[in-house]
């Protein structure tokens, strides 16, 4: 039963992470029927840009609380995806909106592959050791722990859905966004302009890309230039798994992706002395993936709608 609820925390804390970064991909979908493969990348030069703050900051102000550092490099962190997201979509998708769909999905490949490259080359293709800067002293939840860095992924994850929640069902941005994935040219004779539209929901997506790829290095203590292409993978998966276009279903299908892997291979450890628990929990995320997409290709909380006009 200890073993059941210390997977259940880890699953809850992996498929916060999940749900984050699949969060950015359902709404791009939702809106412009893209799928941004160079999403995880996004993550990727966000955790690693925080890890370049923290390194400056802990050599110029050695005495501020690890906590502040944190922040700080948090907040940076989420500019630079941003605007790195906002360029993004400016440069490589925007002129390619009205194109076969073929060809923004080679054009999302090979910006994965370039931004991989770019990253290799600046931050250079060594693992980099994540700080830790949260208090290390475990927390013990029944026979389960939990640390203050899990603690502090739970209640990040839980204030973003929360936020985004509200942004998109009572604000005016929001109320857009919702026009927009109904029908762009509608929403632009009504006064919208889809283009700030999508170009904010990027924006977004990589704000939570970047919190969640701060979150995921703190987490396993570890950067690096491809650290975001199988979180990436896998939150496409969630995404899928929940009904890619629906962000209640990008959420639900985050967490019980995380739950599934998770429980999964901490069983299939335990069984074997872990010597496959760790090395094959990547396998359930596509698994999941593979029966889903035979079973309901629309996802669990996904719709069966007609294409629009």
């Amino acid at each position: 039963m200890d073993t059941l609820l210390q997977q259940i925390i880890n699953g809850l804390v992996l498929g916060s992470m999940y749900a984050l970064i699949a969060l950015g991909y359902t709404m791009v979908y939702g809106i412009i029927n893209l799928i941004n493969f160079a999403h995880g990348e996004v993550l990727m030069v966000g955790a690693l840009t925080s890890w370049t703050i923290i390194g400056l900051m802990q050599e110029s102000m050695p005495g501020t609380p690890g906590w502040i550092v944190l922040i700080i490099a948090l907040l940076i962190a989420c500019v630079v995806a941003a605007t790195l997201n906002f360029v993004i979509e400016k440069v490589a998708y925007r002129p390619l909106r009205n194109s076969p769909k073929l060809a923004p999905l080679i054009t999302a490949i090979g910006m994965s592959i370039l931004l991989q490259t770019l990253a290799m080359i600046i931050w250079k293709p060594t693992n980099k050791a994540y700080p830790n800067l949260l208090p290390t002293t475990p927390i013990h939840v029944g026979g389960a722990v939990i640390s203050p860095t899990q603690v502090m992924i739970l209640s990040v994850t839980a204030i973003c859905l929360a936020i985004l929640t509200w942004l998109v069902n009572y604000t005016k941005l929001g109320r857009a966004m919702r026009a927009t994935a109904e029908n762009p040219r509608v929403a632009a004779l009504m006064g919208i302009r889809p283009d700030m539209v999508i170009s904010a929901t990027f924006i977004i997506g990589a704000v939570l890309a970047a919190v969640a790829g701060v979150m995921y290095a703190s987490n396993y203590g570890i950067a690096q230039h491809a650290m975001g292409f199988i979180p990436g993978l896998k939150a496409f998966t969630a995404a899928v798994f929940g009904g890619i276009g629906n962000l209640a279903g990008a959420v639900v299908g985050g967490i019980l992706l995380g739950l599934i892997e998770a429980i999964g291979s901490g069983y299939i450890g335990a069984l074997t002395g872990d010597v496959l628990g760790s090395h094959y929990s990547d396998i359930f995320a596509f698994i999941v993936l593979i029966i889903m997409l035979t079973l309901r290709p629309s996802g669990l909380l996904g719709e069966r709608v007609a294409d629009r006009a």
